[in-house]
């Protein structure tokens, strides 16, 4: 067999591996999921007329501008809460023996990342569509959106959900136990609510301005969110794509090095 066959033979064993666990252990991804979920209905029915005139301009209370408004932070924001979880399955599968195990067989070792990550880009895209789906019932439309807008918002989000999922194994993998590994992953939830995706940025204070500016949520949300609204992204696309690729790239050479140290 090939080594290329090898890889991918044992990439899809480790990926199965992981969607059992994740069906078998289902209330860590739960309780990540419905932080999002939490925060789309407490935003949208408790502060949406108040804050729809922020993003309005002032032109009065309306509820249905802010969902249009909040809902792609949010769906970016679950992609955060997601990863936490594979943080976590990193760091088990380190002190937990399993690797050592792994170690004794003929497998292509970096299948045992490949597989969590692909997993995790998976139930990544499985948590934004139930937030999605929970986002639509409560009146989110995208009508202005064209097919190639929505095809370019799906793979930004597979994108984001790569480059996040490669700096959570990296993060697993630093982590000395499970729940270090969640402490370490924590700013992948807490970025989100530093950008734009509950209030505007030039809404801000002066002093806040720059730290929703300089990190990967902002100019990823403002490009979904000018993809599903059919609106202007301007450099907001370039700066997003290049935060995802900087960062998978950063994620993939730290995981690969820290596992190969460890494993060596």
């Amino acid at each position: 067999m090939s080594s290329l066959s090898l890889a991918v033979r044992d990439s899809s064993t480790m990926l199965r591996r992981n969607l059992l666990h994740a069906r078998r252990y289902p209330s860590l991804t739960l309780n990540l999921l419905l932080t999002p979920i939490v925060l789309l209905l407490l935003f949208v029915y408790i502060f949406g007329d108040a804050m729809s005139s922020v993003v309005g301009g002032g032109d009065g209370p309306d509820r249905s501008a802010y969902i249009a408004y909040v809902v792609p932070g949010l769906l970016l924001m679950t992609i955060g809460s997601t990863v936490v979880g594979t943080a976590v399955s990193v760091s088990n599968d380190m002190t937990e023996g399993i690797i050592a195990r792994f170690r004794t067989m003929a497998i292509h070792r970096p299948s045992v990342l490949i597989g969590h990550v692909l997993g995790s880009v998976l139930q990544s895209v499985m948590s934004v569509i139930l937030v999605g789906v929970v986002a639509v019932a409560i009146g989110f439309r995208s009508v202005d959106a064209t097919a190639l807008e929505w095809l370019a918002a799906f793979g930004l989000l597979v994108l984001f959900a790569t480059a996040l999922t490669w700096i959570a194994v990296g993060m697993g993998l630093v982590s000395p136990n499970a729940e270090a590994a969640s402490n370490n992953a924590m700013p992948l939830i807490l970025l989100p609510l530093l950008s734009s995706a509950f209030t505007p940025v030039g809404s801000m204070p002066g002093w806040f301005r720059p730290i929703a500016e300089y990190q990967p949520f902002t100019p990823a949300i403002e490009t979904l969110r000018g993809l599903l609204l059919g609106s202007e992204i301007g450099a907001n696309g370039w700066l997003a794509v290049a935060w995802c690729l900087g960062l998978a790239v950063l994620g993939y050479f730290w995981s690969a090095a820290k596992f190969d140290r460890d494993a060596g």
